[in-house]
């Protein structure tokens, strides 16, 4: 791979707004820089289960997904047991017979799908696919060179997302507490309880219900919260449109 390749992988990764636009970066780029290739896609197993990432402009529909219905083909065997597959001609493949029904119907004759030295992510692979018996053959080095250097990027884009992700469930959970809080301590004002026989009655409603309990203390809360047609942090009005006076003013 040449010094550019790399300079436009990383730039790729600094302008990339999320995992999904820079996994599609690459894939067009494989196609760019791998001689024969008609179409490329990425491989990753999550939850125990392989599915495709991304894929360039032009792939085929379904010529990844066929592969791990069947549980057989070039991208899973090479996901699976981290040995590079190459296929020069599908007309003349006996391997994965199925598999090789559909893709020569969407017109690929020719594949090489590489294993991604992917971590903590198990089970991948880059999946370069050509329309020309043997058009994989002879760029099959520069192919490698690219997966080498795109399995260093996923790794730290999979990284990246997995901290996201795991900020927001952080962030989700810390506000879903706050409001429940809330509404365990409206509670206990209204019904003069503790905090233990509050937090027991908004649960048995919240099951009574079928209504998350998250969901059930931000209804409280916004209900007590606009009481009297009142916005929280507005003063309330007497009739005659006057502010009221505060009641912990004297």
């Amino acid at each position: 791979m040449s010094p550019e390749t790399s300079d436009t992988l990383e730039m790729a990764m600094v302008r990339s707004s999320g995992l999904d636009t820079l996994l599609h970066d690459l894939t067009d780029r494989a196609v760019d820089e791998v001689s024969g290739a008609a179409a490329c896609s990425i491989t990753v197993r999550r939850s125990g289960r392989l599915l495709t990432l991304a894929g360039s402009a032009g792939l085929p529909g379904g010529l990844d997904q066929r592969q791990y219905e069947n549980g057989s083909g070039p991208c899973v065997q090479a996901a699976e047991t981290q040995v590079e597959q190459y296929a020069p001609d599908l007309a003349e493949e006996s391997r994965w017979p199925g598999y090789r029904e559909y893709a020569l119907s969407a017109g690929v004759r020719c594949v090489l799908a590489l294993p991604l030295a992917v971590e903590p992510e198990t089970g991948a692979a880059i999946n370069f696919y050509g329309t020309e018996p043997g058009s994989l053959g002879s760029d099959r080095a520069t192919a490698r060179a690219f997966a080498a250097r795109a399995a260093d990027t996923i790794a730290v884009a999979l990284r990246i997302e997995r901290e996201r992700t795991s900020a927001a469930d952080v962030r989700s959970a810390l506000l879903s507490r706050s409001v429940i809080d809330q509404a365990i301590g409206i509670l206990m004002a209204q019904e003069r309880v503790s905090a233990q026989i509050a937090l027991a009655r908004l649960r048995r409603l919240s099951q009574d219900r079928n209504v998350k309990l998250r969901d059930l203390c931000g209804a409280l809360v916004a209900k007590v919260g606009g009481a009297d047609g009142a916005r929280p942090g507005m003063p309330r009005r007497r009739p005659d449109g006057r502010p009221s006076p505060d009641p912990g003013r004297r």
